[in-house]
């Protein structure tokens, strides 16, 4: 059996919708984390998968030994713990073990990570980076699924 290329997918406005935890949040945390809404205690535990992010994980993991490395805010401890539920919760068994928390991407080694910013090693990832969202070439998942499967 041939081995698997690695893929890593980012969470934040990756797979996960961060703006749809807004909702969520009651007008004083709102304007108390205003400059830095990653800090908003279990606001990672509000977040809804983005639109066909789950059916791309899903078809992606059968041609791709494929892993979540995202990174949780330090100051924030239940977005560590948060991260790990949605995982579970949207993702299932085909996640289980498969989730990298790391500030520093670009030490993973593997063939692709999807990633909306060039942030916490991203751009310096060895393998190939592919730029998501709607500052990068691959706008959305549609994209993402026609380039690499």
């Amino acid at each position: 059996m041939k081995n698997k290329k690695i893929l890593y997918i980012d969470m934040d406005n990756v797979l996960v919708d961060f703006p749809s935890a807004f909702k969520h949040l009651d007008k004083s945390t709102k304007e108390k984390f205003k400059d830095n809404m990653d800090d908003v205690p279990n606001i990672f535990s509000k977040m809804e998968p983005i639109e066909g992010a789950i059916d791309a994980f899903n078809k992606l993991c059968k041609k791709y030994d494929t892993y979540i490395l995202s990174t949780a805010p330090w100051e924030n401890p239940s977005s560590w713990s948060d991260k790990l539920e949605w995982v579970k919760k949207y993702l299932g068994e085909k996640s289980k073990k498969k989730l990298i928390l790391s500030h520093n991407k670009h030490l993973n080694i593997g063939d692709f990570l999807i990633d909306d910013r060039p942030n916490n090693g991203a751009k310096n990832f060895k393998g190939e980076w592919l730029h998501f969202g709607k500052d990068g070439q691959y706008k959305n998942w549609q994209d993402i699924i026609d380039y690499l499967i």
